[in-house]
């Protein structure tokens, strides 16, 4: 699977996993800042010796052609994998530019490495200095705790108040930092795609004025060039507007972290110092723990971890509970104390401190204590408080208003419902439009109080107003799973199957809407509102996912999909009804497929054979394990499903075997997915011919030996009848 999502509540429990995400990031941006290191000496090499070009094009492409990027969440954008293809398309490029031998020193000092110097100093430099803050906050953060909780409590009570101070402040400023920090990663993961791709871009287009012979190859090239270059836009777009609403969700946890806890699967978890017992004349010694208590099994896991010596992690303990027991400082020289008592462990009582005592006090509520708070240790999902906005006769009336007001004024205004209006003209329009009194008064087509960007922020604000978004909050994880799968005529029919499981009056108002904002892309030539732009408007206003974390903001470009493919296809979608034969989501299979596609091996031919995901459901099994499962951690990786070819991934699941089961008779929504296959058999669900020497020709039902994952994007190899070769990944089915 791609890199985790950095969830900013995480920033408060510094888990050890939250490390271990950390440390993965960091090493994806040491592992890209070496990679443009050794890129940019390449591009020096090409410059400096024109006998060697050709050697310094060979290591060039080979470096390009074994970059990947790494992506965070459990899926990817046609865009974003053509954006990641591309460095193979371009190491393709210079193998067939290989004899020629001209200088084009100038085309590659002004578009290659002057940019690649810029964004390896600005952007990954400024990473590198964060890291030094943020590990040397650690330190101090962590040494202050360890001194403040060694103070004796016999110390005057101004001056452990003092102490107590001096200590919440320095661990708001650890937070703060960390805050930083965990958005300035996720940032520079997401902006690399781009920042490094288009001065990759700009470089192939300066080949092209140096290289005469290369002429027809360039023409060959410049269509793919033109997808790329709409590719990055798309991507841009739509970082841009994820990082607004990352920021906007960090800036929300910032004010108030408590109540921004993710739901977790345990009562209480969370760090506590266990007093470990020595000999005499030893005494005794603190050691930091992370612990976690599920209070049904009355079940307590602890393990050792120190942030001091790079996240060292020990051997982890289990228990079963059987009372807890508040200290007092009469009994030890320790504050925010308490005891507990394991069930299958006779007479044996663990001490355990807290970091406070509103954290002692929460703890004692968890385990059955005798001192407890009204709230809880894990919190659930946050309600989203309810406008005034409503989907009732009235709201029909305002969106058709502007609609209307919309297509007779501005249809051709460019960046219609990109720009913005004034906030308090858009808060007063709307305020008008929703009292009754006024509503009727209000003439938005002839009058000019009112510009078109007032109103058109008004309709996205109503719309956001909804007590629950316009495609609602039950199929919002439906509505994703198409837009990161299949062909793209299955996505079209999972969407238009959705679209008719909406409740009747929102499928009437996302009607309404979607056709407007069809005409509206029919004029993109003058407004440069192309669907795409629509979606990246639309996606956060019509879909929302019910609770904010920065791992479904990461879905927010899906749900700019989900957009483009009801813009592009509103007709089939609200004008017919859905295939009756369409099966329900709970078990989705693909139609017979197409072979994915492979890169012709010969110069200047690209095979394209369009690609049909073949699905796989994933039943994993809650291990008893002391070490909580990736699928409890942010975002279990699912197959990356929404281009031509899938990603192989990893399944992620509890430590030990045997943990994944795969049901190979097609998958419900949320569980589409493919994994990497060790050696087994599997059988043809299609026929299938060949269509290169290296492919296998089989019949439905022929059975395979030895199915591996191949190096091949969406193929595998198999031997059937004494021979080997590749086979379709969505053609057959597992044994």
């Amino acid at each position: 699977m791609g890199l985790q999502p950095l969830e900013f509540s995480d920033c408060y429990l510094d888990s050890p996993w939250f490390r271990e995400r950390i440390r993965a990031h960091e090493a994806e941006l040491e592992r890209t800042n070496k990679f443009i290191k050794e890129l940019i000496k390449d591009g020096k090499n090409l410059i400096a010796a024109t006998k060697s070009l050709s050697v310094a094009q060979r290591k060039f492409a080979h470096s390009l052609r074994d970059f990947k990027f790494e992506f965070i969440g459990d899926a990817v954008t046609d865009d974003e994998r053509c954006i990641d293809a591309s460095l193979r398309e371009f190491s393709n490029f210079l193998k067939n530019l290989e004899e020629q031998r001209e200088i084009m020193a100038l085309s590659v000092t002004e578009t290659l490495i002057k940019p690649l110097e810029k964004f390896r100093k600005e952007q990954l430099g400024a990473v590198k200095e964060e890291k030094k803050k943020f590990d040397k906050e650690t330190e101090k953060n962590y040494s202050l705790i360890d001194k403040h909780l060694n103070l004796s409590a016999k110390k005057k009570d101004s001056h452990l108040q003092e102490a107590d101070i001096q200590v919440e402040q320095n661990r708001q400023h650890f937070y703060e930092l960390s805050l930083e920090y965990v958005c300035k990663l996720q940032e520079i993961q997401e902006r690399k795609k781009f920042e490094f791709v288009e001065p990759m871009l700009s470089f192939f287009q300066g080949m092209f004025t140096f290289y005469h012979q290369g002429h027809e190859l360039a023409k060959d090239f410049n269509h793919y060039k033109m997808e790329l270059q709409i590719n990055i836009q798309n991507t841009r777009n739509r970082f841009e507007g994820t990082r607004s609403e990352v920021e906007e969700l960090m800036n929300k946890i910032r004010q108030n972290p408590k109540d921004h806890k993710r739901a977790s699967q345990f009562t209480a978890e969370g760090y506590l110092y266990v007093q470990e017992k020595r000999p005499a004349p030893f005494g005794s010694s603190w050691v930091k723990h992370y612990c976690m208590y599920r209070k049904a099994a009355k079940k307590f896991n602890m393990i050792p971890f120190e942030h001091r010596s790079g996240g060292k992690l020990g051997d982890g303990e289990v228990f079963f509970l059987k009372e807890c027991t508040k200290r007092h400082t009469d009994s030890i020289d320790r504050r925010f104390c308490f005891d507990i008592e394991a069930a299958d462990r006779p007479g044996v009582s663990l001490t355990m401190q807290a970091f406070s005592e509103e954290e002692r006090k929460q703890w004692l509520e968890a385990l059955g204590g005798k001192e407890a708070l009204s709230h809880s240790f894990n919190t659930a999902i946050i309600p989203r408080p309810e406008g005034n906005a409503q989907l009732d006769k009235m709201g029909f009336t305002i969106i058709r208003k502007c609609i209307s007001a919309v297509e007779t004024r501005g249809i051709n205004d460019q960046g219609l419902y990109r720009v913005v209006g004034v906030s308090s003209k858009v808060q007063r329009l709307l305020s008008m439009l929703m009292d009754v009194k006024t509503c009727n008064e209000v003439d938005l087509e002839n009058s000019a109080d009112w510009e078109v960007k007032t109103i058109t922020s008004a309709l996205k604000q109503y719309l956001r107003s909804l007590p629950e978004p316009l495609m609602t909050y039950e199929l919002h994880g439906d509505f994703i799973v198409p837009a990161k799968s299949g062909s793209p005529e299955s996505r079209v029919n999972a969407i238009h199957f959705l679209v008719h499981k909406l409740p009747e009056k929102n499928k009437e108002m996302l009607d309404i809407l979607v056709k407007h904002l069809t005409n509206v892309s029919n004029h993109s030539k003058q407004n440069l509102m192309t669907v795409a732009n629509l979606g990246v408007v639309f996606g956060p206003t019509l879909m929302r996912p019910q609770e904010e974390t920065v791992a479904a903001l990461m879905d927010l470009k899906f749900q700019n999909i989900v957009v483009e493919i009801l813009i592009e296809n509103h007709e089939k979608i609200f004008r017919t009804p859905p295939d009756t034969t369409f099966p329900e989501p709970t078990c989705l299979s693909a139609s017979p497929p197409n072979a994915p596609p492979r890169q012709s091996k010969r110069q200047g031919q690209r095979t394209k054979r369009p690609v049909a995901v073949y699905n796989l459901c994933l039943e994993l099994e809650d291990g008893d394990n002391p070490y909580p499962s990736k699928e409890d951690t942010p975002t279990s990786s699912l197959d990356s499903l929404s281009s031509p070819s899938p990603v192989t991934t990893a399944v992620p699941g509890p430590p030990g075997p045997d943990k994944n089961h795969l049901l190979a008779d097609g998958g419900s929504f949320g569980d589409w997915a493919s994994t990497v296959i060790s050696s087994r058999k599997a059988r043809a669900v299609y026929p299938c011919e060949a269509e290169h020497s290296s492919e296998l020709s089989f019949e439905i039902g022929a059975i395979f030996e030895d199915v591996q994952t191949s190096r091949e994007p969406g193929w595998l190899e198999g031997t059937l009848n004494g021979k080997r070769g590749l086979i379709p990944q969505n053609y057959v089915k597992l044994l």
